[in-house]
């Protein structure tokens, strides 16, 4: 049976837009004598690309080459913008997150990322650390809802780590709240205790506004999924959490078609390595969806294949992989580019409401699975190693083609 590649990021009829319309300059009365068939103009959209460090600017240059193409072919035009970020961005300007990049970030149709940090800037005052820049990207973007969905693919099951009984099957999506919670309260830093001992702090904390807005994000694409839901918390200790509890129970008598359900974090932990399958759309905090969605993607065989999105009520989204910099394999053309190339089908689904050029990305990915190529982190044998260049053209091939049945 021929099988699709699900992204799980159907469209949503959420609370905020996902869809900002096309940015078209307008054009002059004219009379014409072209006939009625005359070609539409193309959409066309500005995205910034925001290669970063490590693997980054290789596979953002892969994906630049799929966008490209895909919306040629749905006749749409796409200008880009490169900017510095993170590691490259401090070596060039002192800081991880230049003015003129948050700028151009903000006034893009999307944004999209390829990967930040490496061994060279570890040791930087936390200030200058390039994972410093992306959570300012975040707060600059006001992008609060973080988007990874976990798919196991029929052609990528033998790569998961977990039985095949257990992996096969798996489609579900982590929800993450991506502003709030310990990684941006107030108060944090480093103090000293009564005995003069160095002590370091932070604080998690969440406002009923934060958890609603989330918590309907959540139930939007449960609804839109197999309508189950599961919260995760841990609210038997923490009281930030006894409020996201309340919160969500209380957002989901919106929602009386989806199924709640509320899970302690480190259970959800040990759920996910053993029966993945259980799971449909799981909402958490910050800390807990940061730790949970990486867990997840190693079910699915590699951090190499998931793609994510982080919205806002209005304004671009950002769109990146899931994984790092990978600093021991840049620039040895090792890299994995699928979930970047994926990161752009959902830029073209989310950001702009392109929903066909994002199939037709979807599908090119699926096609080249079919086809046997593998980067080497989800290589099997019977399958051709490829490179992350070379896996980028067979994709490029494949964008137009019809897609086979799953060998």
């Amino acid at each position: 049976m021929a099988a699709s590649l699900h992204l799980n990021a159907r469209s949503l009829n959420a609370p905020f837009d996902l869809k900002p319309a096309a940015k078209q300059s307008p054009r002059p009365a004219r009379i014409s004598c072209a006939s009625p068939a005359a070609a539409v103009p193309p959409k066309r959209y500005s995205i910034t690309l925001l290669p970063g460090d490590g693997i980054g600017p290789e596979v953002i240059s892969v994906a630049k080459n799929v966008l490209k193409l895909a919306g040629s072919l749905e006749g749409i035009e796409f200008s880009f913008q490169e900017m510095p970020m993170g590691g490259a961005a401090f070596d060039l300007t002192g800081t991880p997150l230049p003015e003129e990049t948050l700028s151009a970030a903000q006034k893009a149709d999307a944004v999209l990322l390829g990967a930040i940090g490496g061994y060279k800037w570890d040791k930087n005052e936390k200030h200058l650390k390039p994972e410093t820049g992306l959570l300012q990207l975040r707060e600059g973007l006001k992008v609060f809802a973080n988007l990874r969905p976990a798919t196991v693919l029929p052609q990528l099951v033998d790569a998961s780590t977990l039985k095949k009984d257990v992996a096969e099957g798996v489609d579900l999506m982590v929800v993450r709240e991506l502003t709030g919670g310990i990684y941006f309260g107030k108060p944090r830093g480093f103090s000293s205790d009564e005995k003069g001992e160095e002590i370091g702090f932070n604080t998690e904390v969440y406002a009923t506004y934060e958890v609603d807005r989330i918590a309907r994000v959540a139930f939007e694409i449960a609804r839109k999924r197999r309508g189950q839901l599961c919260s995760v918390d841990k609210a038997n200790v923490l009281e930030a959490s006894m409020l996201w509890r309340k919160r969500v129970t209380a957002i989901a008598a919106e929602y009386p078609d989806v199924e709640l359900s509320h899970m302690y974090v480190d259970n959800a932990a040990m759920q996910l390595v053993r029966y993945p399958k259980q799971f449909d759309t799981i909402v958490t905090n910050n800390i807990f969806g940061d730790i949970l969605s990486d867990e997840a993607s190693m079910i699915t065989g590699s951090i190499g294949m998931l793609p994510s999105a982080s919205l806002g009520e209005s304004g671009p989204g950002l769109f990146e992989p899931i994984h790092g910099s990978a600093p021991d394999i840049a620039g040895q053309d090792k890299a994995n580019p699928l979930a970047t190339v994926l990161s752009a089908a959902m830029l073209l689904k989310y950001g702009l409401g392109e929903a066909n050029a994002a199939k037709r990305i979807e599908n090119a990915v699926l096609d080249t699975l079919n086809k046997g190529f593998r980067t080497g982190d989800i290589y099997s044998a019977g399958n051709k190693l490829v490179g992350c260049k070379e896996m980028g053209e067979e994709v490029l091939k494949s964008v137009d083609s019809p897609v086979p049945a799953a060998r």
